[in-house]
């Protein structure tokens, strides 16, 4: 007995399709590109958080280095003397 006539004569709704293998249908960049809109839309939304993240590891370097070393006495700055 296949599994939708199990489920009918059970009296079970049928089953959802399985989200994992549902497949991109936005129309590709390119045709001989296999990247699609949507993916491209996702790329250029995680490289603008990413910035981000680079940005603020910046400003927590460049304080570490300005600020805190020199008041912890790991190192002198050239310019203090």
């Amino acid at each position: 007995m296949g599994e939708a006539k199990r489920r009918k004569t059970l009296g079970l709704p049928p089953k959802k399709e399985n989200t994992k293998t549902q497949f991109d249908d936005s129309p590709r960049l390119f045709e001989w590109l296999p990247f699609t809109i949507n993916q491209r839309d996702s790329l250029i939304k995680l490289s603008i958080k990413a910035s981000w993240f680079g940005i603020g590891g910046l400003v927590i370097l460049w304080i570490v280095v300005r600020f805190i070393g020199p008041a912890a006495g790991w190192w002198t700055l050239a310019d203090s003397l």
